[in-house]
């Protein structure tokens, strides 16, 4: 016992703690060290004791003095004297193996020792601090289980109208059932008409596009043959250019001989004109001024039918360009048509590109909705979670506490049976003390008739003497 874990307090820290905390009042106040040590007062030293049964164990005084009912005992008035010791003794050995001591006998009560009752006194208070520690700790624990129960039940509440929303929310209501039916339904007969629509005008455009392309490229092809035969036509004007005059200088120069030549030929004309007036009676005399008229007659014909030419070649290059224009005019009218087609078919993409993002919106809020309140009762989950091991660990705790007390209580129940082993070895000697009386009284009486009887025969034999 001398190897306890607990401190030891010297006298004058036990004699201030029992003033300041155990006695109160006058007894505080009166007490002093050479009461509880040294040469020690009984009564003080019991008063404290019974002090501290009464602050840790709730036993009250009168306890101290009163007399078990389940025990049959022929003369208690023998027992009021001894039966205060008795009762202190028995709450303070169940006291104490909880204290750490477990060498306590009655002897320290009726005969204290200082060193002993310093050392009990030590452990006493030495649990006193402990248990009030662990009474702090246990109403913090008290505290935060009903906190925790306060909050399980809230979040029990909350998870309940979560929950509620939730069915409101998922469940659709017996008015609108038939409304919504009907809102589905024509949003599928929308869908499969705007499909449909969409599938016949994109068959329609892409006919048209198609019939498009074709004459695109039949006129493409017109064109082609218009550019080719231009081409073959320019050749030609050049080749005839070329045979007319190879540069516009030799045409300037060509044209100026042709009409120097003119001039000539008109004078010419003239000169014949006036030999012709002049010879016209020699003419038939003349017939090389005819020959000579014959040729001049000739080639003014071969020019005439080279400006003829001309002139057709021209009008043909005119009629080509016209045609060439007509052409272009005709591929920006059928590109203005594509440009328009293909605005009122991405038009139409729009739309029901629009009606597409509209559906995924609404979609999309209720998948939105879904989640937050997926997302509120996984976060009230969680709390739950937490809250539920917290609950766990303060049950464990519990349990451990139980399993602590139920030590204890055995560990008293077995102090109890030492103590009615005890009481039983009391009562034993107890019984062969009264038969001893009895005895004693019995032998005090014969002895006290004999002497009664002996006085009596001495007093009659003087009488009669």
């Amino acid at each position: 016992m001398e190897t306890m874990t607990f401190p030891r307090y010297s006298p004058d820290d036990i004699i201030s703690y029992l003033r300041s905390h155990i006695l109160e009042g006058a007894e505080a106040r009166n007490l002093v060290k050479g009461d509880v040590f040294g040469n020690p007062r009984l009564e003080v030293l019991h008063l404290v004791y019974l002090r501290i049964l009464q602050k840790v164990c709730g036993i009250r005084l009168e306890h101290a003095y009163m007399m078990p009912l389940n025990v049959d005992i022929m003369y208690p008035q023998i027992h009021e004297g001894f039966l205060p010791v008795c009762n202190l003794y028995i709450h303070m050995e169940r006291l104490l193996p909880m204290c750490r001591i477990s060498d306590f006998q009655i002897a320290d009560i009726l005969n204290p020792k200082t060193k002993r009752t310093v050392r009990f006194l030590s452990g006493i208070l030495n649990f006193v601090n402990f248990r009030e520690f662990r009474h702090e700790v246990y109403l913090e624990l008290q505290q935060s289980y009903k906190s925790a129960m306060e909050k399980i039940q809230n979040l029990e509440a909350v998870n309940r109208e979560a929950a509620l929303k939730l069915e409101k929310l998922i469940t659709v209501p017996v008015e609108h059932e038939a409304e919504i039916k009907q809102l589905t339904e024509s949003i599928r007969e929308l869908e499969q008409l705007l499909r449909q629509d969409y599938r016949r005008k994109q068959t329609a455009l892409q006919e048209v596009t198609c019939q498009k392309k074709t004459d695109i490229g039949e006129r493409t092809q017109k064109l082609n043959e218009y550019k080719v035969t231009m081409a073959t036509l320019k050749e030609e004007q050049e080749e005839l250019k070329s045979k007319i005059v190879e540069s516009p200088e030799e045409w300037e120069n060509y044209n100026e001989q042709m009409k120097e030549t003119i001039r000539k030929l008109k004078r010419s004309k003239q000169e014949v004109t006036e030999k012709y007036e002049c010879y016209r009676d020699t003419v038939e005399i003349l017939p090389s001024c005819q020959v000579e008229l014959q040729l001049y007659q000739k080639k003014m014909e071969v020019q005439g039918e080279n400006v003829e030419r001309l002139a057709s070649v021209l009008s043909e290059a005119r009629y080509l360009e016209d045609q060439l224009e007509s052409a272009q005019v005709e591929l920006k009218k059928a590109k203005r048509d594509e440009t328009s087609l293909k605005r009122a078919v991405t038009a139409k993409h729009e739309k029901l590109a629009t009606a597409e993002l509209r559906l995924k919106k609404m979609r999309e809020d209720i998948e939105q909705q879904q989640c937050t309140v997926l997302e509120h009762l996984n976060q009230v989950q969680e709390k739950r979670g937490a809250v539920y091991d917290k609950v766990v660990a303060i049950h464990k705790e519990i349990k451990q506490k139980k399993g602590k007390i139920e030590q204890l209580k055995e560990d008293a129940e077995e102090k109890a049976t030492k103590a009615k082993e005890i009481h039983l070895i009391l009562k034993a000697v107890l019984d062969k003390c009264h038969e001893s009386l009895l005895n004693a009284v019995k032998t005090s009486a014969a002895s006290r008739a004999e002497k009664v009887d002996e006085i009596r025969e001495g007093l009659f034999s003087i009488q009669s003497s």
